[in-house]
């Protein structure tokens, strides 16, 4: 039976956090509680399996190095009974474990050692993405780090669209075979379009995945970024076929290559964007 993530009449935001050092389970406590959550506390995985049916989380904040069942196997567990948004808590040596726990349908993940301020935000936008919609399209958990791919041959390597390949456990991009330099905020766009291709994202949700500590009152910084990216990824960056504009909602990736609605913004846009 699948798991329910939501209490119906309640007040505050319910937070598992699966963590099996005690200094982190108690700072995360203290910190959560004071940030306006309710704040549920496992040391292991069976435990954290446990709560997540008893106490219904709105979210789960899931250490991916737990003793006994790893991070992985709870991710899995959780996914076959619970949509439950998971955002992963990694130590920088494991990136591999945080691109197959993406693939498993977890929302995103923060390294180890992590500000409170940084990890309240990434919440935050996860949970405003798993908000109810008025249309019945079912949810997609979205990261911007690694987006799972279908049929990759290398870990963390994988045709993107066109001559385009990334790599994202090294972050790298390639056109033609040609190595392409895109900034953290380019390739973090770009993962977050990739995630998975041929969906649409909206302006909103890629401005709160890219930049969710900054209020933009406008979305020229991401047609700044958006333009960038055409520049450097497209065979004809004034009629883009791949990196899309969907009129009205916002962008998604077309693999194939069809004829792309015109480009979001004039590309002679100046000014410089926030976060680069």
């Amino acid at each position: 039976m699948a798991v329910e993530h939501r209490e119906i009449g309640r007040e505050r935001t319910r937070v598992l956090v699966i963590e099996d050092e005690e200094s982190y389970r108690q700072a995360l406590s203290s910190g959560l509680g004071n940030e306006g959550f309710d704040v549920v506390l496992a040391a292991d995985g069976p435990e954290g399996l446990r709560l997540l049916g008893e106490q219904a989380p709105d979210i789960v904040l899931l250490d991916m190095l737990l003793p006994g069942m790893h991070g992985i196997d709870v991710c899995r567990r959780m996914r076959a009974v619970s949509s439950v948004p998971v955002l992963m808590v990694s130590a920088v040596d494991t990136e591999l474990d945080v691109v197959l726990g993406l693939e498993l349908g977890a929302s995103g993940y923060v390294t180890k050692p992590f500000r409170l301020r940084e990890l309240v935000a990434r919440m935050h936008a996860i949970l405003r993405r798993v908000q109810p919609r008025p249309a019945a399209e079912p949810d997609v958990p979205v990261t911007v780090h690694a987006p799972p791919v279908e049929g990759r041959s290398t870990p963390g390597c994988a045709p993107a669209f066109g001559s385009v390949r990334v790599d994202y456990v090294r972050r790298e991009v390639t056109v033609g075979g040609v190595p392409t330099h895109l900034s953290r905020k380019e390739f973090d766009l770009l993962a977050a379009l990739l995630s998975p291709a041929q969906r649409v994202r909206s302006r909103d949700e890629l401005i709160d995945l890219l930049w969710p500590d900054t209020d933009l009152t406008d979305t020229r910084t991401l047609d700044t970024h958006i333009h960038r990216l055409r520049a450097k990824l497209e065979p004809d960056p004034t009629e883009p076929r791949h990196i899309v504009t969907v009129r009205g909602v916002g962008f998604r990736i077309d693999p194939d290559g069809g004829v792309g609605e015109p480009p979001a913004t004039d590309p002679r846009v100046e000014g410089q964007p926030v976060g680069a």
